[in-house]
């Protein structure tokens, strides 16, 4: 009897302790079981084998930023603490007017630096890898043969100097080559720079501002080439300079120009006069010109619509507008060409047929800093006799420069001289 109430006790116990274990494991395995929240806390989910926030680490919202807190993870608001990378500070500028979100508590966002002045040796681009590169194999060293003539001849006209051009190079590189006893392919090399650099330095590149007021420069030039944003950057770089200038939105026949021009003059505060749409692009220069007189500016920079070169009324319409802008109290002191150097030969071709229009007094190359082969500018002013004033190597309203040939040469043909300029 004794024995089996032992037993009967053994199995009581047993039984207990297996259903306070299941209970144990049961609550152990609940999935999203919530502990009561902390003091001023939120509830948190159980850390168990299947818990919602098993494998990371919950960080408590901070309160908002109010500007002068700790860095913040990006996007989400949360304080960067041990172990958390914060995202870097935005650059000034590129966040927003201040430049300041992200920024450490108390630091001043650094002064932007002096801009450096434009430099042709790294703006000019393709332009200098492919003349460059062509003549590798004349800076290779050894004698100057017929191979090395044939090698420059192929180098000038793929770069598009122009056959008339270059043959006329040639012929004087020869007998300066003779001259001098040249016998090397590097001493060759060293003659184009200073054959290209003659050619390039003759004629006044000088821009005429002339003396009084009303001193006209007109902008011409073929549809795409730049006109408007050259003139919007001639007109920042001539206000800095201290003179009074009025913009004339000579191009009528497309809204978007004179709308484009009327914000260059918002952003270099020079004056703008423009007429309706499909208006008389004379009258609209007219009016500049008697608006510069009366405000004694000292330049009206005309803007013109793009022509095709081989249609002869548009041709003649750009010649009437050349003549009113020359009818007292206004004087036309430059008609400066654009030019896009990347359409090369074709660019030779445009000048020849404006300059006979129009008396084209100085050329400005647009995109140099693109696909241009650089070549185009030896051409105009070889054949043609028409200097280059302005160069376009950017997008920004530095990047509108004078020309220099020294400079360009040096730089097209990457030599020493151009890399320490």
């Amino acid at each position: 009897m004794l024995e089996l109430l032992v037993i009967l006790v053994v199995v009581v116990v047993v039984v207990a302790g297996g259903a306070a274990t299941l209970v144990v494991r049961s609550r152990r395995r609940g999935a999203g079981v919530l502990e009561p929240p902390a003091r001023g806390g939120t509830p948190r989910g159980r850390l168990g084998e299947r818990g919602t926030t098993q494998g990371r680490t919950t960080v408590p919202s901070p309160a908002p930023s109010t500007g002068a807190g700790p860095e913040t993870d990006e996007g989400s608001g949360v304080a960067a603490g041990p172990g958390t990378v914060a995202a870097p500070a935005t650059p000034p500028g590129a966040g927003g007017e201040s430049g300041t979100a992200g920024a450490e508590a108390g630091t001043a966002a650094p002064a932007e630096p002096a801009a450096e002045p434009t430099r042709l040796r790294t703006r000019l681009g393709r332009a200098r890898d492919l003349l460059a590169g062509a003549l590798g194999g004349l800076r290779g060293g050894g004698r100057l043969d017929a191979s090395a003539w044939d090698e420059l001849e192929e180098a000038l006209i793929l770069a598009d100097v122009g056959l008339a051009t270059t043959t006329a190079l040639l012929v004087e590189l020869r007998a300066a080559a003779a001259a001098q006893k040249i016998d090397s392919r590097a001493g060759l090399v060293d003659l184009l720079g200073e054959g290209l650099v003659r050619i390039l330095s003759e004629g006044d590149r000088s821009l005429d501002r002339g003396e009084g007021v009303a001193n006209v420069w007109l902008f011409v030039g073929v549809n795409g080439v730049g006109k408007t944003t050259t003139i919007g950057k001639v007109a920042a770089g001539e206000a800095k300079a201290g003179r009074q200038v009025v913009l004339a939105a000579g191009d009528t026949f497309r809204a978007a120009a004179a709308e484009q021009l009327e914000l260059w003059a918002e952003r270099a505060g020079v004056d703008l006069v423009r007429g309706a749409e499909g208006a008389d692009p004379g009258a609209v220069v007219y009016d500049a010109v008697q608006r510069a007189a009366a405000r004694k500016a000292d330049l009206v920079l005309a803007d013109t619509a793009g022509r095709l070169h081989t249609k002869v009324n548009l041709m003649e319409e750009l010649k009437k507008v050349r003549r009113v802008a020359d009818r007292d109290p206004g004087t036309v002191r430059e008609v400066l060409l654009v030019i896009d150097a990347t359409t090369g030969q074709n660019g030779l071709v445009q000048a020849r047929q404006f300059a006979e229009a129009v008396g084209v007094t100085g050329v400005v190359l647009t995109k140099l800093d693109g696909t241009a082969k650089g070549g185009i500018a030896v051409a105009i002013q070889g054949e043609l006799g028409i200097p280059i004033k302005l160069v376009g190597v950017g997008e920004g309203v530095r990047d509108l420069v004078p020309f220099d040939p020294e400079e360009f040469v040096a730089a097209l043909l990457g030599s020493e001289e151009g890399e320490a300029a």
